[in-house]
């Protein structure tokens, strides 16, 4: 599973004009799935993403998560994560999994941050044209993908 996550002041997915959901301070992940990934890269990433320690503390330092500031969190699903550029310039998606399998973990890594964070996430749906509004602050930007966990 690989993700971005994004340090963000608000965000919101819009759907065919109409807003599906939107967050206030908190992270915005974007996760792309994998055949090989498993109940266990799942559990892993959700853990890592909620205890991430990427706000600021009273002093000015990236030392409380999202759960220390009681931010929200919104999970957009992303294959492009998984884009391979090695031949040519049009990207390969091979790596990502098809719908039948990228759902059902979807809905699982969504449902295991919400559980983590103690509270519902918000999402996007799955496969729809998205646009995606966000205020990146800081800028900050982390990529995790949980096949590099050691």
């Amino acid at each position: 599973m690989r993700t971005l996550i994004q340090r963000v002041q608000y965000a919101s997915v819009t759907i065919e004009g109409t807003v599906k959901s939107k967050i206030g301070q908190g992270s915005l992940v974007l996760c792309g799935i994998e055949d090989r990934d498993t109940q266990e890269d799942i559990e892993w990433l959700a853990k890592k993403i909620v205890n991430l320690r990427i706000f600021d503390d009273e002093n000015g330092v990236m030392n409380r998560s999202v759960i220390d500031i009681d931010g929200e969190i919104m999970v957009v699903s992303q294959f492009t994560l998984h884009a391979s550029t090695k031949k040519g310039n049009r990207p390969s998606y091979i790596h990502a999994s098809k719908p039948d399998i990228a759902i059902p973990m979807y809905e699982k890594f969504c449902d295991e941050i919400g559980l983590q964070a103690g509270k519902p996430v918000a999402t996007g749906t799955f496969g729809a044209d998205m646009k995606i509004e966000l205020l990146n602050d800081g800028p900050v930007t982390i990529w995790i993908d949980s096949k590099n966990k050691e």
